[in-house]
């Protein structure tokens, strides 16, 4: 297109004369800025160019990362990763290349980004976000986006999400509330990681995470100081007991002593929240992740012991008597993935004893079909989301939608592949999850969600809603 063509499809010369009167009337001190500013505001917003490259994760694994230009700006987005993909979540294209990054490079899911996808929507109204990711899923035709790379499709899904902000010069959280219908601005109560095991640490823990909610918190900037407080009492109490070499951490920052007892790590977070003097204003929080240490119906939580002189398993009925046993013992509010992927029954059994939040991860997978089984089943009450295992922002907004009719509370979650990018601290205030697992409080990757939502709670001012006490109501 011409730069007269171009002119006249947007009527440019009469627009422009407009910005001119309107800069009069405003008696403006700088009629450059003010006829520029006007001038963008009377031009839609198109996408004009996607440009995808490969960058590292907080593992030092290979991702992907978007810049999504409009004729306005440039808005940049990148996606996690996790351990592995599970049969029921989107999948991410990896090229498989045992030479190059151990497999896990993702040069294709790139190349489809910067030829397939970008052909495809250059044009589109960054504001549209619903036509935006469907035009991707179409294009993509697979199930699990398996043919695109659901890594590439989320990062252009959140670049998008990220455009139609600006184009409409509202915040992020804003913006996601509005195309979600959601009214309820809310900060989340943050699910600190303190201590780490399971896959993503390297001590002796079978479990996965035991974390902190301050849910006795008045505002989310209150919150964070708990929780950074905790996390340095606690470094304190591990060195006093083990040294400071028992301090190292796991992936997603919480500290990894060499334990093997849950106990024994509940005791030592009880003694560090004591320390801080918050006590009855703290809850635990535990990942439990049992399918990692699931051996057909037993559970070996010495999975990780070397040299054990015995096998000691546990029944799903054993395990439902520590965990009540635990909860009665310590202030433990929520726990996650209690038992199998694949064991409905004891989870449903478990839940409705009424003990705890019970939060299903590898249970529901983010997966619509799983979430309105567990709904018609009452199976749990919580949903575990992870963006990147439905795949696009859209999809994303409609599992809450479709857990929050059914009263189920949402937990927004990173992953332990992580990058620097912020984007789940606004979809949880836009969505009002009322809750958010995005690890310790510390490690810059994890850092950026929080400190986000410290900036949010700041613009939002005296309008900032924490959910606090209400954690588990999310609307």
């Amino acid at each position: 297109m011409s730069v007269q063509q171009y002119l006249e499809k947007h009527m440019l010369s009469r627009k422009i004369e407009d910005a001119v009167n309107a800069a009069v009337r405003a008696k403006t001190s700088d009629p450059v800025i003010f006829i520029s500013h006007h001038m963008r505001k009377s031009v839609p917003s198109v996408i004009t160019k996607i440009k995808a490259r490969q960058i590292l994760d907080s593992r030092g694994i290979p991702t992907v990362e978007v810049d999504l230009f409009t004729n306005k700006g440039m808005f940049r987005a990148s996606v996690p990763s996790g351990d592995t993909t599970g049969m029921y979540e989107a999948v991410d294209l990896r090229d498989g290349d045992k030479g190059k990054f151990l497999g896990n490079s993702v040069t294709r899911a790139v190349k489809n980004i910067n030829e397939k996808i970008s052909e495809a929507l250059i044009g589109m109204d960054p504001t549209l976000q619903s036509q935006i990711d469907h035009a991707m899923i179409d294009l993509d035709k697979t199930e699990k986006k398996g043919e695109l790379g659901a890594n590439a499709i989320l990062a252009v899904s959140i670049a998008a999400c990220k455009a139609g902000a600006a184009e409409k010069e509202v915040p992020l959280y804003k913006h996601i509330a509005d195309i979600s219908g959601e009214t309820n601005l809310t900060l989340p109560v943050p699910a600190f990681t303190l201590i780490s095991g399971g896959k993503h640490a390297g001590n002796h823990l079978a479990i996965q995470e035991i974390m902190i909610l301050p849910i006795g918190a008045s505002r989310f900037e209150e919150a964070l100081q708990m929780g950074s407080e905790t996390y340095h009492h606690l470094k304190a109490v591990i060195t006093e007991k083990y040294g400071a070499h028992e301090c190292n951490v796991g992936e997603d920052g919480g500290f990894a002593p060499n334990i093997s007892s849950l106990k024994e790590g509940l005791d030592l977070l009880k003694e560090a929240i004591g320390r801080t003097g918050y006590n009855d204003r703290i809850k635990i929080a535990i990942d439990v992740a049992a399918s990692d240490f699931c051996i057909g119906t037993k559970y070996d939580l010495e999975k990780k012991v070397p040299n054990k002189s015995e096998q000691n398993f546990k029944s799903a009925e054993d395990m439902i008597e520590m965990y009540k046993e635990l909860c009665s013992e310590y202030p433990i509010v929520s726990i996650e993935d209690p038992f199998d992927k694949e064991d409905w029954e004891h989870v449903k059994h478990f839940y409705s004893l009424g003990i705890c939040q019970v939060v299903g991860d590898d249970l529901l997978m983010s997966n619509p079909k799983r979430i309105q089984r567990a709904i018609q089943e009452s199976t749990c009450n919580a949903v575990l989301l992870k963006v990147n295992q439905i795949g696009t922002v859209t999809e994303a907004i409609e599992v809450v939608r479709q857990a929050k009719e059914a009263n189920m509370g949402v937990v927004t979650s990173h992953r332990c592949g992580e990058t620097e990018d912020s984007f789940i601290s606004d979809l949880s205030v836009g969505l009002a999850t009322g809750q958010i697992k995005a690890g310790a409080p510390c490690r810059g990757e994890r850092l950026a969600k929080y400190n986000q939502l410290l900036r949010i709670e700041e613009e939002l001012g005296d309008q900032a809603a924490y959910a606090g006490q209400d954690w588990k109501v999310s609307s």
